[in-house]
């Protein structure tokens, strides 16, 4: 396990990771705060009403829980994530009445292929020892009519991107291509495809046709 994954597994983390790393952290990568990306997350997913929701590498679920406030009727939102503290912090704190968690890999779901409307995963798919079979995973479990949404690092052609990939490189961090994701989606089917980027994150969204 790398140094990475080695951090995002230790309890100590858990603990502060909604509350102080992780706005930090994606403030400097992006320029943006975490509600913006909550909001934009739920715009990116179409959510409302009775819909079904994975949140890939949920950690203590701050996503997760924010994603079922969208829901009503029979929806809810499942947080899947590898780490054992940080599912025990996402109970502990972001417990609801249409969320729930499971521990789990993400490059084989536990799940049958197309049973949720939404699925998603915000910025771990560098932390995932391989992320396009993690990808491939999402769409297979994602419904006709769903909606694909993930954030991840953004490889830019400048001295502080080639800073980026070498921490990246020494951490376990994996600095993707722009067009990796794009092109992953419009092979298994998928259209609508958004690719938006802030500075050294990408966000990128799209469709299952019905």
């Amino acid at each position: 396990m790398n140094l990475a994954r080695r951090t995002m597994n230790a309890p100590a983390l858990a603990a502060v990771y909604e509350r102080a790393w992780r706005p930090t952290l994606f403030y400097l990568a992006s320029g943006r705060t975490t509600a913006a990306d909550r909001r934009d997350a739920v715009t990116a997913l179409h959510l409302e009403g009775s819909k079904k929701v994975l949140d890939i590498a949920c950690g203590p679920g701050n996503f997760t829980k924010y994603l079922s406030s969208a829901l009503d009727g029979d929806g809810y939102a499942i947080g899947l994530d590898y780490s054992t503290p940080m599912l025990a912090r996402a109970v502990t704190d972001n417990a609801g009445p249409r969320v729930g968690y499971l521990r789990g890999d993400a490059r084989r779901l536990p799940f049958a292929d197309g049973i949720f409307d939404a699925v998603c995963c915000f910025g771990a798919l560098y932390l995932i020892p391989d992320p396009i079979a993690a990808t491939r995973e999402m769409i297979r479990v994602l419904a006709p009519g769903g909606r694909i949404a993930i954030t991840a690092s953004h490889r830019t052609d400048n001295p502080f991107g080639h800073a980026s990939r070498m921490v990246g490189s020494w951490s376990g961090l994996r600095v993707f291509d722009n067009d990796i994701f794009p092109t992953l989606f419009a092979e298994h089917g998928l259209v609508d495809i958004d690719q938006r980027i802030h500075r050294l994150l990408q966000y990128v969204s799209a469709s299952r046709p019905e």
